[in-house]
Parts: C-alpha cells; sequence; structure tokens
C-alpha cells in the first residue's frame, strides 16, 4: 500500500510563492525573536524551535480547506502562525502573559485555537496522535468532509499509541492525515539508530494506510503531496500517512547544545537545501519579485514580529485566580 517518494508538483501562481516566502519568513524570523527572548529570560520551562521545517507546515497549510483540523506536538510555534493565529498571542503565551492564547497558562507546549481549529501543542511525545484520530472520527460523524493533520516527529512514530491510532483509524476509515515531521534526531538520537526500517512512512502498510516520502525542504512538494492526501480523505478511503524529511537547524530544544552532530552537517544542510532560499530564488529567477520586493517583505516581517515583542512584554502576567479557572467543566444544568 505504500507509496513511492512524491515527485509531483503544483504550478502555482506568483502571487502563491511570495504567500509562501511570507509565511515561512514569519516563522523564521519569529523563532529567532523567540530565541532572543528565551537567553533574556522572558521566556520560561521549554522551548523548541521550528528553525528550518518551516516548508512542511506552509506547504500543508496550503492544502488545507476552511475548517480542516490541526494537532501537534511541543515544537508547535510554526504551526500556529502558518494557520493564521495572531502573532502577538502566541508570543504573549510564550512569555506566560495574560495576552496569550491560553492566557499565560500554557506557554511554549500548550496553547489552543478553536477559531483556527488549532488543537494545540501537547508536550507528551505521541499523545496527540490519538487526539488526532479522534477530531477526524467527530468530523466522519458529522459528514461535514473536513480532514485533520496530525503532526507528530520521528521519535513519536516508535511509540506504541501510533500504532493503536494507525489500526483503530484505518478499522474506521477516518479523514486523517498523519505527518511525520522527521528532522532526522529525537531528541538526541538520529533516525538511524532509533528506528530499524529506513523509511517510517511504510509502518501503515500492515494497517492498508498509504503513504509517502516528501521533500519536506521544498514547500512546492510538501504542498503536492498534501493535496494528493486531503483527496484520499475528504473521498471517504481514510487516512494517509506522509512522511516529511526535514532538518532542524537549532537543538531539540533550546537547553539542548546538540553535540551529537557536527557544525559542517548543519551549515551544509542551511547552504545547500534551505526551503526559504530556495522559494527566494524561484521567484528572483522566475522574474516574480526584485529584490527590492524581497526586502521589503523581510522589514514588514519584522515589524510584525517586533511587535508581537513588545505586545508579550507590555501584556501583564496572569492574575492569580486565573489559577482556578478552566480546571473543571461547568456541568450544572443551564436551565435549572
Amino acid at each position: 500500500m505504500a507509496a513511492r517518494k512524491s515527485t509531483r508538483k503544483p504550478n502555482v501562481s506568483a502571487d502563491e510563492l511570495l504567500g509562501y516566502y511570507r509565511d515561512m519568513l514569519l516563522i523564521r524570523r519569529f523563532e529567532e525573536k523567540a530565541g532572543q527572548l528565551y537567553g533574556m529570560g522572558l521566556i520560561g520551562g521549554f522551548c523548541h524551535l521550528y528553525i528550518g521545517q518551516e516548508a512542511v507546515v506552509v506547504g500543508l497549510e496550503a492544502a488545507a480547506e476552511e475548517g480542516d483540523k490541526r494537532i501537534a506536538t511541543y515544537r508547535d510555534h510554526g504551526h500556529m502562525l502558518a494557520c493564521g493565529m495572531d502573532p502577538d498571542g502566541v508570543m504573549a503565551e510564550l512569555t506566560g502573559r495574560e495576552g496569550g492564547y491560553s492566557r499565560g497558562k500554557g506557554g511554549s507546549m500548550h496553547m489552543f485555537s478553536k477559531e483556527k481549529h488549532f488543537y494545540g501543542g501537547h508536550g507528551i511525545v505521541g499523545a496527540n496522535v490519538p487526539l488526532g484520530a479522534g477530531l477526524a472520527f467527530a468530523d466522519k460523524y458529522r459528514e461535514n468532509g473536513r480532514v485533520t493533520f496530525t503532526y507528530f516527529g520521528d521519535g513519536a512514530a516508535n511509540q506504541g499509541q501510533v500504532y493503536e491510532t494507525f489500526n483503530m483509524a484505518a478499522l474506521w476509515a477516518l479523514p486523517v492525515i498523519f505527518v511525520i515531521e522527521n528532522n532526522q534526531y529525537a531528541m538526541g538520537t538520529s533516525q538511524q539508530r532509533s528506528t530499524s526500517t529506513a523509511d517510517i512512512y511504510t509502518r501503515g502498510a500492515p494497517f492498508g494506510i498509504p503513504g509517502e516520502l516528501v521533500d519536506g525542504m521544498d514547500v512546492l512538494a510538501v504542498k503536492a503531496a498534501g493535496e494528493k492526501a486531503v483527496a484520499h480523505c475528504r473521498a471517504g478511503k481514510g487516512p494517509y500517512i506522509l512522511e516529511i524529511k526535514t532538518y532542524r537547524y537549532r537543538g531539540h530544544s533550546m537547553s539542548d547544545p546538540a553535540k551529537y552532530r557536527t557544525r559542517e552537517e548543519v551549515q551544509k544542510m542551511r547552504e545547500e537545501r534551505d526551503a526559504i532560499k530556495h522559494v527566494r530564488q524561484l521567484l528572483l529567477s522566475g522574474d516574480h519579485a526584485s529584490e527590492d520586493d524581497l526586502k521589503a517583505i523581510d522589514k514588514e516581517i519584522k515589524e510584525i514580529v517586533n511587535a508581537s515583542a513588545e505586545f508579550a512584554k507590555e501584556s501583564p502576567e496572569p492574575a492569580l485566580d486565573e489559577l482556578w479557572t478552566d480546571v473543571y467543566a461547568d456541568m450544572a444544568p443551564q436551565n435549572a
């Protein structure tokens, strides 16, 4: 049931290409600023940056429609921005401020947006995968044609609950796309040392789940694979697996010095495979944008990111009584 590596790329307009460039650049600059705020002590706890992986979520969001859902792990800031969440609210949440999406109580790994159908970062490795299947179950029950993108990493792909979810998703033909963001290192362990098979997407085959390997450093390749997976799910054919080979430039989290790989390896990826540089070259070589156009976009993005940092700094910390809100659901009868 497993497919070969995806090579098909869609035709896109200059405006679409500029949009992908802008969206990826926003994630890159936002994460760089988050790294700075973490170094200044304004972000506490863990902070996992998405730098290098921007093409994955931007490409898949280009294949999504209004009402589709997404659920992610702890490396989730890029997913929030790509689905349209406000950078101010995201940065305020990172810094634990009242203006954040979870009112400052969730931090980097736990924020949500009902409006944008973003159902969280989740701190427990692999725990979001069955939740993603649950979201897809709800949509199948409602017969609304929606699809759920369930993101997890190569490390989480070795968790038992993932395969329990594969089984149930296939059994019930759920409209869920399992997105394996294979950045090639599960915390500090390379995939080659931790995974018995070279390709992870083939693990859906015993359950009858088709899948494919995708170049995650090419936003157009990701978009094409996403469109194929979405069409499969909307047609009622059940789940689909996308193993998207990508690469994170920073450590697993801000506290990780990443000594398990060489500087040369990281630099080679930055210079030869960077997803943002790739789109930039397409824009320039195709006469879709000038250097001045791209400089203007970069200036605009920096202003947005700087404004989000200022918003976060100015937003107050949550009041102490926030400790008691959203702890229990109100089950009292509405018409009592």
